[in-house]
This record gives C-alpha cells, structure tokens and sequence, in this order.
C-alpha cells in the first residue's frame, strides 16, 4: 500500500480498538453517574496541571504569581487530584459510596465560595467565575445524584 492508495476493510491501518466492554451501556445507563465521572476526570487533569503548572494558570485567572501563590495553588492542585479520583473510583464501582459522593459535592461547593471570595477581594479576575461557576453546577449534580443514591435501600452491613 503506498500513501496514495485508501487502506483495505480489516487492513491494521482501518481497525478501530473497541471500547470495554460496557462502556456505552454504563454511561447510557445512568448519564448523571457518566457525567459525573467525567467531571472527576476533569477534576483530577486540572488539578494535575496545577502542580508544577501554577504560575500560568495563577496568571491567566488574574493573580499575582508569587513563590508562596505558586506552592498554595500546586497544594489545591494536589488535593484535586484526590478529591476527583476518589469520586471517580467511587463512581466506577458498582454500589457508588454516598458518604464520598456527599463530600465530594461539599468540596465543590466549598470551592464555589472560595473562588467567589477572591474575585470579590480582588485576588482573581473575573474570568475565574467561569471556574467557580462550574464547580457549583458540579455541586448541585453532586447533591442530586446523592439523594438518590442515598434513597436506594441500603444492603444490611454490620451495622444493625
């Protein structure tokens, strides 16, 4: 096959890898969860970046990027990166924690505030609202997936 010529049905070249098995169907299933995980996802990439990235970012939301600004900001980074994969394991199990989903939506939500906080003390530019704003609508699904898996009948434990 040269460069010029489309490659053949079942060639290497064509073959897509499949997704796992279920994938589709779990998200299908329960898009609130999906969405949900994807958050996490986000959750934990950005906080990622926040580690060794803080300056930039702590730039591009309007603050000053100082020594101590970078190591506070690397420090939430840090701890977004647990908070979001904590609530992403949880929601790729089977029976999803409460008590994680719950705190997750309080760390959002608390998040929400703090962000809203420095924008009103000046510390961050407007455009940081975009960031707080999304952490409440994350809060708000948080909260509501949490009503209804804490309404689910709990499976006898220990306890009782």
């Amino acid at each position: 096959m040269t460069a010029h010529q489309p490659a053949q049905p079942g060639h290497p070249a064509r073959t897509r890898k499949p997704h796992p098995p279920g994938t589709v169907a779990w998200a299908l299933s329960d898009p609130l969860r999906a969405v949900l995980a994807v958050i996490a996802i986000i959750t934990v990439l950005t906080g990622a970046i926040q580690v060794p990235f803080g300056g930039p970012v702590l730039q591009l939301i309007g603050a000053e990027s100082t020594p101590e600004t970078r190591q506070l900001f690397g420090t939430v980074g840090m701890f977004m990166v647990v908070v979001g994969g904590l609530l992403l394991h949880t929601l790729l199990n089977t029976a999803p924690s409460p008590e994680v989903v719950l705190w997750s939506g309080l760390q959002k939500t608390g998040a929400f505030g703090a962000v809203g906080i420095g924008v009103l003390n000046g510390v961050f530019s407007p455009l940081a609202l975009l960031v707080a704003f999304f952490d409440l609508a994350t809060a708000i699904l948080l909260f509501i997936y949490w009503r209804r898996i804490s309404a689910a009948p709990a499976n006898p434990g220990l306890a009782g």
